[in-house]
């Protein structure tokens, strides 16, 4: 799955207002970034490698895995396949979103 997909999919899940509020950051690590600005109507979806309220570090795989609803969130935290740094709480706010 390519960057370029995964940031298409997220900005048609959003739409102009997802309602969350904040500002979240994906780090793909080699593969990049993909952010979401919802301080600001309609949201903005793009890969810009910005600061965020939220950094949510992990491989675009199990981004894909949670997006799809095949790996839960918390599961993913706890064995080490997501790293949160930052508000934690707008993390999981992102549950029904990606959903």
């Amino acid at each position: 799955m390519s960057l370029e997909t995964v940031t298409a999919g997220l900005r048609e899940k959003v739409g102009s207002d997802c309602g969350l509020g904040a500002s979240v950051k994906f780090d793909f690590g080699d593969d990049g970034c993909l952010f979401l600005d919802a301080t600001e109507s309609p949201n903005v979806v793009n890969n810009d490698n910005a600061d965020a309220q939220c950094t949510m570090i992990i491989s675009i795989e199990n981004f894909m895995e949670m997006a799809s609803g095949e790996l839960d969130g918390t599961a993913a935290f706890m064995s080490g396949k997501l790293r949160i740094e930052g508000d934690m709480s707008i993390a999981m706010k992102l549950g029904p979103i990606l959903a």
